[in-house]
């Protein structure tokens, strides 16, 4: 195959958003098939590239198998008539793609897979994907290849860069995902100025940070402003899942000249981190300080929401997120859907904050993580919006697999999803159940202890278990799970005796010393 223009090194920088911008009309024609509203053809082009800053991804084990989160992306061959070109850095193993096709209810999965055109660029190195689909012009013929009208074609990402536009331009068709020249609107510091517009309250902060300097300056007028302050948190801007921030307690006494020295203490969220390198990557992305909240009682949910092409910012799922790690910072799961009692206050919120980022532009999908806290049970819940994911993020592909598995929907006037059955849908899902146990296991000894032991999930009891990172399992030891249950209680029974299992299965035949807990 003979690769054809154009090329990237014909695209200049002009001609590039030049294109990008005539494209994006065309994202407003198929919108109706991308939300599944309809049974049109269409080709979704599917690039789970997670082009973020590599010292940070490399905080994550495992993580150039996180592109496999996005194969409940295959909930679109549900529609008879569109077609899928997903392309991967490393191949997708055969028994994985059987292991989703197998969900696709009402669709023979010879007919599924006669529509999917699975690419792959064959190359682990620690890049993002998009960057290496843009090395290789006879790649990017083939991705051309397998959309079968690209005036009804678009791209999906996992977020945008620079780097999405430059291929989204040379395949011809439209970015589903946020305009490049946005993205300042979801960092830690854009974000606080969208919160500000949109009327939403926020921690007392300061961004726009760059230095160490400007760190100590601001922790010193924190400290200023909120005598009673104990700790501040410290966040860079372009990090995600908590692993790029860090926590700083304010000295008892002389805080003016003791903040320096208390800065060299900071305790961060990844035990490799340190001082000198935190803030080199500081100055590189810049970031934050803001307070931290003490409460008796705290949650930190968040909101998932989508802006139309024509600007209806429309709810898609609220969250309550489960944090650990060393400084109670990292995000280790989620429960759907969040509690009761702010669920839809947070919903609200994140709406207000939809509508200013519609007015700037902002299209596709996006997530507001929030604070609650309350002084006791009978108390009503003080809300804050904390930062913006102007991308896919931890609790999207959770609630992509119970869309895939139940053909539900959410109803917003409640925030409840609802089967077609009428069922109210929860569950539980993480990215890391991790196990020394687990080394070695083959997707097919995973398929096998799911058999036997009767996890999968049940069209007939729209309950069980959904898997994904399968293809880290052997090598690292870890796996993402979707518990999927009509209760609170049915998730957490589930999601429990499934971690029992794996142990159990997974420890046949070896013997290693005792290991932590699982998350959460």
């Amino acid at each position: 195959m003979n690769p054809q223009p154009p090329f990237p090194s014909e695209l200049t920088p002009a001609d590039e958003i030049a294109q990008f911008e005539a494209l994006k009309p065309r994202l407003q024609e198929v919108w109706q098939s991308l939300v599944d509203r309809d049974e049109e053809a269409y080709t979704s082009v599917v690039v789970p590239s997670l082009t973020l800053d590599q010292s940070e991804l490399r905080k994550l084990p495992g993580a150039s198998f996180y592109e496999e989160r996005l194969l409940f992306l295959l909930i679109r061959l549900r529609n008879p008539r569109a077609r899928m070109v997903f392309v991967t850095s490393q191949p997708v193993h055969p028994l994985v793609l059987e292991y989703y096709f197998q969900f696709l209810a009402g669709i023979p999965a010879s007919h599924a897979r006669s529509r999917l055109t699975l690419l792959c660029a064959y190359d682990a190195s620690p890049r993002s994907l998009t960057e290496k689909i843009l090395e290789r012009p006879r790649l990017v013929q083939r991705i051309r290849e397998g959309i079968h009208d690209a005036s009804r074609a678009y791209l999906t990402v996992f977020n945008s860069t620079p780097l999405e536009r430059r291929l989204a331009v040379l395949l011809d068709i439209p970015l589903n995902g946020v305009d490049p020249s946005l993205i300042h609107l979801g960092t830690k510091s854009g974000s606080r100025k969208v919160f500000r517009e949109a009327g939403v309250d926020l921690p007392l902060g300061f961004e726009d940070l760059r230095t160490e300097h400007d760190v100590e300056s601001a922790l010193v007028e924190l400290k200023a402003r909120r005598p009673g302050a104990r700790r501040a948190v410290v966040k860079l801007n372009e990090s995600f899942s908590g692993e790029g921030n860090g926590i700083v307690r304010f000295p008892e006494e002389d805080f003016r000249t003791a903040m320096r020295p208390a800065l060299r203490t900071i305790e961060f969220s990844v035990p490799t981190e340190t001082p000198e390198l935190y803030f080199e990557k500081l100055s590189r992305m810049g970031g934050i300080v803001e307070e931290f909240v003490e409460a008796p009682e705290k949650a930190s949910p968040s909101a998932q929401m989508r802006i139309s092409p024509t600007g209806e910012v429309l709810p898609i799922s609220t969250h309550d997120q489960l944090l650990g790690g060393p400084s109670g910072q990292v995000f280790l799961g989620c429960v759907f859907p969040a509690h009761a009692s702010y669920r839809l206050k947070i919903q609200e919120e994140a709406v207000k904050v939809g509508r200013v980022l519609a007015s700037h532009g902002v299209v596709s999908r996006f997530g507001v993580d929030f604070l609650v806290w309350r002084s006791d049970a009978s108390a009503e819940w003080t809300c804050a919006a904390l930062e913006i994911n102007l991308r896919m993020g931890g609790t999207t592909h959770p609630y992509l697999a119970l869309q895939f598995l139940t053909g539900g929907k959410l109803d917003a006037a409640t925030g409840l999803f609802l089967s077609p059955s009428g069922h109210t849908k929860h569950y539980r899902a993480t990215d890391n159940v991790h196990s020394e146990l687990y080394r070695g296991l083959l997707p097919e000894d995973l398929i096998e202890i799911l058999t036997v032991n009767r996890l999968h999930y049940s069209h007939a009891t729209e309950s069980g278990v959904l898997f994904h990172l399968i293809g880290a399992l052997s090598q690292f030891g870890k796996v993402g799970l979707t518990a999927i249950a009509n209760s609170p209680e049915e998730v957490e029974d589930l999601y429990r005796r499934t971690l029992v299992i794996l142990d159990r299965e997974a420890g046949l035949g070896k013997t290693l010393a005792p290991e932590p807990p699982h998350p959460g």
